[in-house]
């Protein structure tokens, strides 16, 4: 089992910035992927960014230029840096890690999510 713990969502003015980080434990694979999901109400959830334990990075079009996703592999943390926040950047995001043995995912993991909130 991996449990993720998450922290660093809040409340900020648009246009402000918000540092996010997930810290992992337990039976994580040398080759994972991490990542950060957002679920805005009344909508799915969706992918923001993951990185790869070798650092490739996803980062969905609508946060590009604006989102960073780092990850410190020697603590399992992966952090997501939030930029020129948005009023529809709001919603609650969740951490997610998948750990990985070639193209398989042989397990994938939820954090319990934090919330943010981008008021106009």
């Amino acid at each position: 089992q991996v449990q993720l713990v998450e922290s660093g969502g809040g409340l900020v003015q648009a246009g402000g910035s918000l540092k996010l980080s997930c810290a992992a434990s337990g039976s994580i694979a040398s080759s994972n992927t991490m990542g950060w999901y957002r679920q805005a109400p009344g909508k799915q959830r969706e992918l923001v960014a993951r990185i790869t334990s070798g650092g490739d990075t996803n980062i969905a079009e609508s946060v590009k230029g604006r989102f960073t996703i780092s990850r410190d592999n020697t603590k399992n943390t992966v952090f997501l840096q939030m930029n020129s926040l948005m009023p529809e950047d709001t919603g609650v995001y969740y951490c997610n890690l998948q750990n990985t043995f070639g193209p398989v995912v042989t397990g994938a993991y939820w954090g319990r999510g934090t919330q943010v909130t981008v008021s106009s």
